[in-house]
């Protein structure tokens, strides 16, 4: 592929030191964690430790073991939320949600599950205000993004991490689109759950996740059975991590998961958040600048995460990103972006909009290449 635009969806590339400890694993190890005590087997177990302390250094959870491996974000979410909600009980979240938490919500209100959405503004900002007017006595979690994988809009999850622990709630945040380039620290911060994917900006492989579980959070299992350990105990484990990691665990994934958090470290958020911040600026200055072209999200000049979505008068988006790919070469995402309700509260429902989501490796001359490309476009639909 010649541009690359949809790192919001998956990083690509990846960092050199990802592809290795993923081969390394799979030619060098070969075994399972937690599932022998000779050499090899050792090996796996202490790759998964170590990749478990450092996501754990990365989000200032001070226990690793409240940190759970899982296959993808949305298995993570899942687990939270089906997990801890009861019939009869009250969730909080907003109307800026991707589908894995809107739909384990939906499950949850069919089993009994009474659920506030909190509407957001156009820009897609949540006001903390508002989900403090929602708390109930019966209010049991409150789950939202941390970043709009729509609009690259940042909610203030601090703020409302404090007041959520005010009134005794857990936050479940979801951080598939900030993790890796925004600095999280739910120690600081107060967030008792944190579900993410490994794929995005931790620049690992798909088919990974984690979960962070504060203290005192014990939900349901989604799977049971063999952990590696408790072999003569018919009922699940209790004690973290292994409560929640039945069946092997996914080593090379892991693996390229730990090199790539290592990446992230090593970089450093701030000088991630720095370059795809720039790449970000030079999207919204160059789509401004082209007439008929409809900005979403935050306003010029607001922070927000690496993404820039947008519509044009009188086009399709869908076509639009046909055009891309088969004309250009350009890899962009369009449609809902499996955030239908988002695009009903910023006003693109029902076709949706263009995604366009730069990563670390990508350069400046693939962001010029985009907008020329758009110029081409949009002239060519006025004549």
């Amino acid at each position: 592929m010649s541009v690359y635009l949809d790192n919001a969806a998956t990083s690509y590339p990846k960092p050199e030191s990802v592809y290795r400890a993923v081969d390394h694993a799979l030619r060098e190890i070969g075994a399972s964690p937690g599932r022998g005590g000779y050499h090899a087997a050792m090996e796996a177990t202490r790759l998964v430790f170590e990749a478990r302390e450092t996501l754990a250094g990365l989000f200032g959870i001070r226990d690793s073991s409240r940190l759970v491996f899982t296959s993808s974000a949305t298995e993570a979410l899942n687990l939270a939320i089906c997990g801890l909600l009861r019939p009869g009980e009250h969730a909080v979240t907003s109307t800026m949600e991707h589908n894995s938490v809107v739909r384990p919500l939906h499950l949850a209100e069919r089993r009994g599950v009474e659920v506030t959405r909190v509407t957001c503004d156009r820009r897609g900002f949540l006001d903390p205000r508002d989900v403090a007017a929602v708390l109930r006595s019966d209010t049991r979690l409150i789950a939202l993004t941390h970043c709009s994988n729509v609009t690259g809009t940042i909610q203030p999850v601090e703020e409302i991490a404090s007041l959520a622990a005010g009134a005794g709630v857990p936050l479940l945040v979801d951080v598939a689109q900030s993790a890796g380039l925004l600095p999280i620290d739910v120690s600081d911060s107060g967030i008792a759950i944190l579900a993410g994917p490994g794929h995005k900006g931790l620049m690992g492989p798909p088919g990974t996740g984690f979960l962070y579980l504060a203290e005192g959070i014990d939900p349901a299992p989604l799977v049971v059975g063999g952990t590696g350990g408790f072999s003569t105990d018919p009922d699940q484990p209790t004690e973290m991590p292994a409560r929640y990691e039945s069946g092997t665990l996914n080593l090379p994934g892991i693996a390229g998961l730990k090199a790539g958090a290592e990446f992230v470290l090593g970089t450093g958020i701030d000088a991630i958040r720095k370059k795809e911040g720039e790449l970000v600026g030079l999207l919204l200055d160059g789509l401004a600048g082209i007439a008929g072209v409809i900005l979403h999200g935050p306003l010029v000049g607001t922070e927000r995460g690496g993404i820039v979505s947008f519509t044009v008068e009188g086009m399709d988006p869908a076509m639009i990103g046909f055009t891309l790919d088969r004309e250009y070469g350009i890899c962009v995402r369009t449609g809902l972006h499996c955030a239908p309700e988002a695009h009903h509260t910023i006003g693109t429902f029902p076709e949706g909009a263009v995604r366009v989501s730069p990563g670390f490796f990508t350069t400046e001359d693939e962001i010029e290449t985009f907008l020329r490309a758009m110029e081409r476009i949009v002239r060519g639909s006025a004549c």
